[in-house]
């Protein structure tokens, strides 16, 4: 059984809300207006300085972090209704210092890093001075399965040398971002699971080549970007490795359950909004002498994106209560679940959204074309369905396997 809502969260969310409420939603075409005024590709708008400077000050800010002095006292299930809120701006989560990638990173470093890690980039993270990007994805291998990643991470010395291409790394090109977290192995000839570690890289390292910043289906995601990286003879000092050499993937294992939670919230917050601005479009546009909304097919259409939504809520809230509970390992299936489902939702929600507003939802007049593309970049993020679907099968099926028969004493 899911908890109810905590005293807490439901002050932290009527607060969350009434910030989006007086500051967020009268901003948004302000931002995307400033996004795009100047010359450069990659800008912050000036109101999201204003915007962070505000939520600061009322002490709305770094909400994630579960567990660690270094956030507001919230377990995963109290931060999920926060998440939602935000979700319904594609830029609100950053407002708050709770914005992907550096969510992730900061619980990297706030769990494995060293006391001068944390002193040195964690700090700046949590103080929304700096931002930073994840590097794992490469074009050469499918990267679902990160034991086939190939760049290496090789010591001489007292450094670690850094060879390797990445793509996909989102907020390389956002003019904050100071620190990439990097993925790549350091013994070839350990187990599978083994090889790979995480180094800290400054943007500033030679050696490293912004290639070319990826559109994805059109959009360039500005001001963060995905960026295609090249890093050759990368050298950085030995004390930047995290944890240790092979550990890796468990770092992996640490930041990827909290955050699939974030996503599948966002998402969810997204998917309200589409689905309030679905339902305003069909109730005011008249076709064949009667509203759109009268229609069957929309109805049976909304009742469907109702029904999906909030059974992708409760299964979002079952996983991160597991999570608080029982812990991220216990919780794999469910966090796989949610990883699927609610991705899969919110493509469905979108399609609609562009169907009900017609060749109006082709443009991006109603923010729908980078709404729908967004969501089929989260179903690629955090790994493709066929993964998740594969760990949730493989322990539903370890449910039912013959127990193996024990060995002599």
């Amino acid at each position: 059984m899911i908890p109810e809502q905590t005293e807490r969260s439901r002050a932290m969310t009527a607060r969350v809300q009434a910030f989006m409420d007086a500051h967020i939603y009268p901003n948004e075409a302000l931002y995307e207006q400033q996004l795009h005024a100047g010359p450069d590709q990659f800008r912050v708008p000036e109101i999201m300085v204003e915007l962070k400077a505000r939520a600061k000050a009322e002490g709305l800010w770094n909400l994630f972090l579960p567990h660690s002095d270094n956030g507001a006292g919230l377990t995963n299930l109290d931060y999920a209704p926060l998440s939602e809120i935000m979700g319904r701006v594609h830029f609100a989560s950053e407002v708050f210092n709770c914005s992907a990638p550096d969510t992730g990173n900061m619980e990297v470093l706030d769990r494995y890093g060293t006391a001068a890690q944390k002193e040195q980039w964690l700090e700046p993270l949590l103080a929304g001075d700096i931002r930073s990007s994840y590097c794992m994805t490469e074009p050469a291998v499918a990267s679902s399965d990160a034991t086939n990643i190939e760049t290496r991470i090789e010591r001489d010395g007292d450094h670690y040398v850094i060879n390797g291409r990445k793509w996909w790394i989102t907020n390389a090109y956002h003019p904050n971002t100071r620190i990439f977290i990097l993925m790549g192995k350091t013994d070839v000839t350990a187990p599978r699971h083994l090889q790979q570690s995480q180094i800290l890289i400054p943007t500033e390292t030679p050696g490293i080549t912004w290639v070319r910043p990826l559109p994805v289906m059109g959009f360039y995601d500005e001001p963060k970007g995905q960026a295609e990286l090249l890093f050759e003879n990368v050298r950085v000092p030995v004390a930047n490795i995290i944890l240790g050499e092979g550990r890796g993937f468990e770092i992996s294992q640490g930041r990827l359950g909290p955050g699939r939670i974030h996503h599948c919230m966002r998402i969810l917050g997204q998917c309200e909004r589409l689905l309030e601005m679905t339902c305003r479009r069909l109730l005011s546009r008249v076709a064949f002498g009667k509203t759109l909304a009268s229609q069957s097919v929309w109805r049976e259409r909304i009742a469907e994106a109702r029904i999906n939504i909030n059974m992708a809520r409760l299964l979002t809230q079952r996983a991160a209560h597991l999570m608080d509970t029982v812990g991220n390992k216990e919780a794999r299936s469910e966090i796989s679940q949610i990883k699927v489902a609610a991705t899969r939702i919110g493509r469905a929600v979108a399609e609609i959204a562009v169907q009900a507003h017609g060749a109006a939802g082709l443009s991006d007049d109603f923010g729908l074309g980078y709404s729908f593309t967004r969501m089929q970049m989260l179903r690629m993020g955090d790994g493709p369905d066929e993964v998740h679907n594969s760990v949730i099968s493989r322990i539903e099926l370890d449910k039912y396997r013959p127990a193996r028969p024990q060995g002599p004493a």
